[in-house]
């Protein structure tokens, strides 16, 4: 009988954070587990269409609250060998990671290094985190954080960076007359798309031609929106299709002010689109010198690095021609699966060894 993961989603929104699980589920049997998954009710339908009836167990939202019973039950009911809890940030998750710690070895997966909060709530998350199993994380920044803050010991956290389904065929740049820019995330301060709004306003006035696309919902819709009246900028809202949305593109274009190691990013640079990002977590390190960073929060460097890509076809096509080579070579879910089911092995190996 194969080994039995139960990854956990307590989540209030759909991500990067959630498509990594679907990634790992999806390859789950083919490295010799049973995966099943235990969701919060916000991600629960989007998670029902990549999943096998009787993977998939919806619970009500516990993230930011003090107890999460249902978490417990759900996990208890399919009697895991391991458990992986997805880790929004340091501290939101804490009370799934209490109810998971109770049943089998548990692993959190951080995805954003970010607020742990006051002394006295790091020390009650330190304590948490140092009885976990492990923790992964997509990024260095992240694994800093959970040595200096929770005290949890260097050989227990491990980055793992992100991967995507590396398509077969690139879309490449869309070859619109009026080059189309494209972001999609949530709508939330942490994806910097205000930045991205004045860099455009600074665009338009300078008279470079250019239509932009921000894809994606979240609390800041509205005041984004307001914020680009009279700009040639759209908001579509929610992107189901992220294929389809990235192949009406000729530059996709990621302003964040906080990240790990984005997938939507590595995505878009597997179309084989040019890429302008802002230097933040493990990026620079993951695109190299095959895609044009930028510091975050900087509209003055944003515009002048999407007019420098907006220049012209070819710069556009060497670019992305670059970054779909980047992709291709070494940003493969398959890759992050191999590595993530290892770890959990070693972990289930760990605890079979003291019992």
């Amino acid at each position: 009988m194969s080994p039995r993961v139960v990854f956990v989603a307590d989540s209030d929104a759909w991500g990067g954070a959630e498509v990594y699980l679907t990634h790992l589920v999806r390859r789950a049997a083919r490295h010799g587990w049973t995966a099943s998954l235990v969701c919060a009710e916000p991600v629960a339908d989007r998670f029902s269409a990549f999943l096998r009836p009787g993977q998939l167990t919806t619970v009500p939202l516990a993230r930011h609250r003090a107890t999460a019973p249902a978490i417990g039950s759900a996990i208890a009911a399919r009697r895991p060998d391991v458990v992986a809890v997805n880790l929004v940030d340091p501290a939101s998750n804490a009370a799934a990671l209490a109810v998971a710690l109770a049943v089998a070895p548990t692993v959190g997966v951080l995805h954003l290094a970010g607020d742990s909060g006051d002394y006295r709530r790091r020390r009650e998350l330190g304590a948490l985190y140092r009885r976990l199993a492990g923790v992964l994380t997509p990024s260095a920044d992240g694994r800093r954080q959970v040595l200096a803050d929770f005290g949890v010991a260097p050989d227990r956290v491990h980055v793992v960076p992100n991967g995507v389904d590396v398509p077969a065929f690139a879309s490449g740049p869309a070859g619109r007359t009026v080059p189309r820019v494209g972001a999609l995330g949530r709508l939330t301060e942490q994806k910097g798309f205000d930045v991205l709004v004045e860099a455009v306003r600074r665009l338009v006035a300078d008279g470079t031609r250019l239509e932009v696309v921000i894809g994606g919902a979240g609390r800041d819709d509205a005041r984004l929106r307001a914020a680009a009246a009279g700009l040639p900028v759209t908001f579509p809202g929610f992107v189901t299709d992220v294929r389809g949305f990235l192949a009406g593109l000729d530059v996709f274009c990621l302003p964040s002010r906080r990240e790990a190691l984005p997938l939507v990013l590595l995505e878009a640079m597997a179309e084989g689109l040019p890429c302008v990002a802002t230097d933040v977590g493990d990026v620079a390190a993951a695109v190299g010198a095959d895609a044009v960073l930028v510091p975050p929060s900087d509209v003055a460097a944003l515009a002048a690095a999407l007019c420098g890509v907006l220049a012209g076809p070819d710069r556009r096509a060497g670019l992305g021609a670059r970054a779909r080579r980047r992709a291709v070579a070494g940003m493969d879910a398959d890759v992050m699966a191999e590595r993530t089911f290892g770890f959990l092995e070693h972990v289930r190996g760990a605890s079979r060894a003291r019992h």
